[in-house]
């Protein structure tokens, strides 16, 4: 048995059997009730919280105050080491003897990274006919340009002249910023 009906107007018509409460919220036009209990449930819904965007990505490293994100002041420093004559294949550093020397004399003093190239060398005496040939190492390290890093440059060669009774060790250093 119904308890009601709405009229054209979107009015209730009351019956007998409908409770009180119910019958005077139903008197409410529906034109206004149904946007107010979407409001008010809307208001309970949970929205998730925004996640916070991922902090950018740069090229450059950061947070490392021994390897700065951008700084100047610097020199790239190219040694270059003889470790063989074309020549006399069998009678040059060997790679084993190259790599101790690198831990003890270069590593050392500069624990923050290094690169060797393997490389060749030629040049033309003058008065030869045929060119001198020589395998070779280049060792590049960046470093701040200051006495200390420079002596440190020099230390290193004068310990190779030392080891292998090498004449020189061309040192060719560059300005440079770098970014790591």
């Amino acid at each position: 048995m119904p308890i009601g009906y709405f009229d054209r107007h979107h009015m209730l018509v009351e019956s007998k059997h409908m409770p009180a409460a119910l019958s005077l919220m139903l008197r409410i036009p529906l034109g206004i009730l149904l946007p107010a209990a979407f409001l008010a449930l809307s208001a309970c819904a949970i929205t998730a919280p925004t996640p916070s965007p991922p902090p950018a990505v740069t090229a450059a490293f950061q947070g490392d105050e021994a390897r700065p994100a951008h700084v100047a002041g610097w020199l790239r420093s190219e040694l270059y080491f003889g470790v063989a004559n074309e020549a006399d294949a069998g009678n040059g550093i060997t790679e084993a003897q190259w790599r101790e020397f690198l831990d003890r004399e270069v590593t050392s003093r500069f624990p923050d990274g290094l690169t060797v190239f393997d490389a060749y060398g030629q040049w033309l005496f003058r008065g030869n006919d045929q060119p001198g040939r020589l395998k070779s190492k280049l060792l590049v390290i960046l470093h701040p340009d200051t006495p200390e890093r420079n002596a440190d440059i020099d230390a290193i060669r004068l310990a190779w002249k030392r080891q292998t009774g090498h004449q020189s060790v061309l040192w060719s250093k560059h300005p440079v910023e770098v970014s790591f």
